[in-house]
């Protein structure tokens, strides 16, 4: 009677692992999304760095060409106001000229000192000529400067132009790649977690010993008595027979998962929180339980598991699920845990 209690206790409804999938792939979404934040925030963060970089530059440049352009004016300025002191004199030279041509017409008879005094004004305003000419040259030349300096500008402002339009992509594609991110982690933790809880609830009725294998959280766990001696890491004959069947589960549990899913079984050894002597085999806690969650992948791998779908690890009393010194709890944290999570 007290087996047949057992049993229906056994069939019972057990929400406990669902809750326990939901809350873990709840955390894993949101540790996705803290990563998406942290990327964008990365990027965005070298992409407005490189733009303040860019306009720093520009900024400069802008500068050392107004800087120019002040001289340049400054230049201008001065050659146009010694153009205008030439045209003057140029004038009163022409007037000059003018009123000794008159009286050069006036007086046929005139002497060789007046001649000599008209042809020192000709040879005079033969040289404000050239200086007027001179004048011109570099006022034409400063215009082109002028010119050159205004397309520059425009230039640099078409580059400023252009940058804010490359960032306002860079967000846009930022946000659409995180969004897809998003999404595709989601469906693939989803997926995962369908077949997680497909392969535990396999697990929990093909294995014999229930009352020493259990689901805790996303992990499956053996207790260590269940496959080991005590103090040993070579599966006994019932630890063998359990492996063979979870071999077996985790051979089509390969076959059932797409290829795309990059997934792996990780092996945990745990010990309790009694020093070992360190004169037998293993020095310590964390090379015993090493070893246990090794000779379970080399067993697995030996029963035909893809070895690249394996992974063992070793944490040795520091990771316990029970408080505690008493018989009970120290049992409880000797054990091995498998999860089934992404590579």
């Amino acid at each position: 009677m007290a087996l047949g209690r057992n049993r229906r206790r056994d069939r019972g409804v057990d929400f406990w692992p669902g809750f326990v999938d939901a809350l873990s792939t709840l955390l894993m979404a949101i540790m996705f999304l803290l990563t998406v934040f942290v990327l964008a925030q990365f990027l965005l963060s070298r992409e407005i760095t490189g733009r303040d970089e860019v306009l720093n530059r520009l900024n400069s440049q802008i500068a050392e060409l107004t800087q120019l352009l002040s001289l340049e004016k400054s230049n201008n300025q001065d050659i146009q106001d010694q153009l205008a002191s030439l045209q003057s004199s140029l004038a009163t030279s022409e007037g000059e000229r003018s009123r000794l041509q008159q009286l050069l017409a006036q007086g046929a008879g005139n002497s060789d000192a007046a001649n000599a005094k008209a042809n020192a004004l000709s040879g005079e305003l033969a040289n404000e000529k050239q200086v007027s000419q001179r004048a011109m040259s570099q006022i034409e030349l400063l215009n082109q400067q002028i010119a050159a300096l205004r397309a520059q500008i425009a230039a640099v402002e078409q580059a400023l132009q252009a940058s804010e339009a490359k960032d306002a992509n860079s967000q846009a594609q930022i946000a659409d790649l995180g969004r897809r991110l998003n999404v595709a982690l989601a469906a693939r933790v989803q997926e995962l977690n369908r077949y997680r809880s497909d392969f535990f609830g396999r697990l929990r009725d093909i294995l014999s010993d229930k009352q020493n294998i259990r689901i805790v959280g996303d992990r499956f766990v053996f207790q260590s008595e269940v496959l080991f001696p005590v103090g040993g890491a070579d599966l006994d004959d019932a630890g063998r027979a359990e492996m063979d069947k979870l071999a077996a589960a985790v051979i089509d549990l390969n076959k059932e998962i797409p290829a795309e899913i990059n997934w792996v079984l990780r092996v945990d050894g745990h010990t309790d929180n009694s020093p070992l002597s360190g004169t037998g085999r293993y020095r310590d806690n964390w090379e015993l339980s090493t070893a246990r969650a090794t000779s379970v992948v080399k067993y697995l791998v030996s029963k035909g598991v893809p070895a690249n779908r394996l992974v063992a690890a070793g944490f040795g009393e520091y990771q316990p699920i029970a408080p505690g010194d008493t018989p009970e709890a120290k049992a409880q944290n000797r054990r091995i845990e498998l999860k089934l999570t992404e590579r």
